[in-house]
């Protein structure tokens, strides 16, 4: 992003007011009508930015959604989505294997217990962090006889409740990626602050970006470093002023949840994981 650019995004705000305020989509209509606003608001991002739309993607986010309002979202036209908890997505992976075409990003931190979980239905994982689950995965993966896209979680707010590396751990961690052939690297994700001050979000995201940039040179064959995932219902419009590829949104879609973020997250670190 350039100079003129960061002065045309400067102006804009979270969303973070409406955390837990987004209403429920209950029907198809309510569904298109909320992927409808969220791509405007992604289109409007990206020409402030320069960029073309086409080069963002959105996940929509279905934590503690029922079985019954995913096969909504699914008729008004989403093909992936975004899960945190594998207990939970299990469950959805079996009661919705007839939508053959629907695939599963876990996109929560993952304990090397539930690998095999992942290796088996996962169409990608955003949150690797660790040498242990990524040998678990790659070990499972091996298995099953198929590889994964993955993503490699950074911490950027320096919030000791949240998981990720810390940024000047990623380019050691990275060089072991080729240890692993299953775990196809496809680039970072990150959780921004939860905070109304768009000017501290906006830096955890730019941290992620130059991040990226300088990882760019040094990265070992076979590493992809194309694609940043970061942005969510409160903060994606600044994400992708900011160069994110993937922004995971879930209550501007479906509604705010009844389920606390504590349940999916750290206790400490509250809303600021919300998608």
């Amino acid at each position: 992003m350039n100079q003129d650019t960061q002065d045309l995004g400067s102006d804009t705000q979270t969303q973070h007011d409406q955390h837990g305020r987004w209403p429920q989509a209950e029907t198809v209509e309510d569904f298109r009508r909320n992927l409808a606003a969220v791509h405007a608001r992604i289109d409007a991002a990206c020409e402030r930015a320069g960029r073309d739309p086409a080069g963002v993607r959105l996940l929509p986010v279905s934590k503690t959604v029922d079985e019954a309002r995913i096969r909504l979202a699914y008729a008004a036209g989403c093909r992936c989505l975004g899960e945190n908890k594998l207990q939970e997505v299990s469950r959805k992976w079996e009661a919705m294997a007839d939508l053959t075409d629907l695939k599963w990003s876990v996109i929560g931190h993952l304990q090397t217990n539930k690998a095999k979980l992942v290796a088996r239905y996962a169409a990608e994982f955003q949150a690797l962090d660790s040498l242990r689950v990524a040998e678990a995965l790659d070990r499972r993966l091996q298995g099953e006889g198929r590889s994964l896209d993955v993503f490699v979680q950074v911490n950027t707010s320096g919030e000791a409740s949240k998981y990720g590396l810390q940024p000047d751990e990623t380019a050691a961690f990275l060089r072991q990626m080729p240890s692993f052939p299953s775990l196809r690297v496809r680039g970072l994700m990150t959780l921004a602050l939860f905070s109304a001050e768009a000017a501290r979000v906006r830096q955890c995201f730019v941290l992620l970006r130059t991040l990226r940039d300088r990882l760019r040179q040094e990265c070992p064959q076979g590493v992809g470093l194309d694609e940043l995932s970061m942005g969510m219902s409160g903060d994606y419009e600044i994400a992708i002023e900011e160069g994110a590829t993937v922004v995971r949104v879930g209550q501007a879609i479906f509604g705010a949840r009844n389920t606390p973020d504590s349940y999916y997250w750290p206790a400490e670190s509250g809303p600021d994981a919300a998608a």
